[in-house]
């Protein structure tokens, strides 16, 4: 299988055309192209593999207003930035392998995890079920206290829908009224959440929500009552973010998707799901 992987990636290599084809036919779900502009579909070809819109005379081409445009270099390269990030290289080590400098590589691997933060497919839909809720403290290791409280740590919530997802969100803090409405904002009512002990969960109970906690001063499980699979999964962003020596806080949010979406992706084929990533239209908010 894997053999198969590798030679389906080199021969995207083979040409520069055949790797801006490769990205072309993610723009274009349909197969027919339409205006950015106004959605209208009577365009027509111009020089320069452009078009032309008849109803709005917009002038644009296959890549325009998406976010493989917002770094100028070849397909190719976009082709070996994508494997690159997928294996999780990081960007000083992709600056070296593709020739490019280190901030290119950067911007490159930045512009990777905007796409994965604005285009998250299913951040509409509420989950429902069984559902563990619990808060986390992401930071350098730091000299007193740790967990909860500990000083100059950023508190991210997260959720996990079992035998689903996990989406994970930096909570302004960790208050009931904070966690309540992230809580609400992404659970079903009526959906049977697990939580620890921890008072700012106690009000769950009285929004819709059957509320079992556990008590990690006894036990860490006992039957359907743990919140193990959103434990496993700060392990798993810890373990991967370790290895960037410290993300800022303007940017933190961005990895922190990146993890999210590497845990929920992690049985998928990477490489494709990141190619229709950064083959998107940019949200015009941004």
């Amino acid at each position: 299988m894997c053999q198969v992987l590798v030679k389906g990636f080199e021969e995207l290599l083979r040409t520069e055309n055949r790797a801006r084809l490769y990205f072309r036919k993610r723009c274009w779900k349909s197969g027919h192209v339409f205006c950015n502009r106004c959605r209208s579909y009577k365009v027509y070809r111009i020089a320069g593999k452009r078009y032309r819109c008849q109803a709005c005379k917009y002038t644009f081409h296959d890549f325009t207003g998406r976010w493989i445009n917002k770094l100028n270099c070849s397909f190719k390269t976009w082709l070996w930035l994508l494997k690159l990030f997928e294996l999780e290289v990081s960007a000083h080590q992709a600056a070296v392998q593709t020739g490019l400098s280190y901030p290119t590589a950067l911007k490159a691997f930045d512009i990777i995890r905007y796409a994965i933060l604005t285009s998250a497919d299913d951040a509409a839909q509420l989950l429902a079920g069984e559902i563990e809720l619990d808060e986390s403290y992401f930071g350098g290791r730091r000299k007193g206290k740790r967990g909860r409280g500990a000083a100059a740590k950023v508190p991210v919530f997260g959720i996990l829908e079992r035998n689903g997802v996990v989406r994970v969100e930096v909570a302004r803090n960790v208050s009931t009224q904070s966690l309540l409405e992230m809580t609400i904002k992404a659970v079903r009512r009526g959906s049977v959440v697990y939580t620890d002990r921890f008072k700012s969960y106690d009000t769950l109970m009285f929004c819709g929500y059957r509320h079992m906690r556990i008590d990690h001063g006894k036990r860490f499980s006992s039957g359907k009552l743990y919140i193990n699979g959103l434990e496993g999964f700060w392990s798993y962003a810890k373990q991967r973010l370790i290895k960037f020596h410290g993300v800022s806080k303007q940017k933190f949010p961005l990895y922190l998707k990146e993890m999210e979406f590497r845990y929920n992706n992690r049985r998928q084929d990477l490489f494709e799901l990141l190619a229709q990533k950064i083959t998107n239209p940019v949200p015009n908010l941004l």
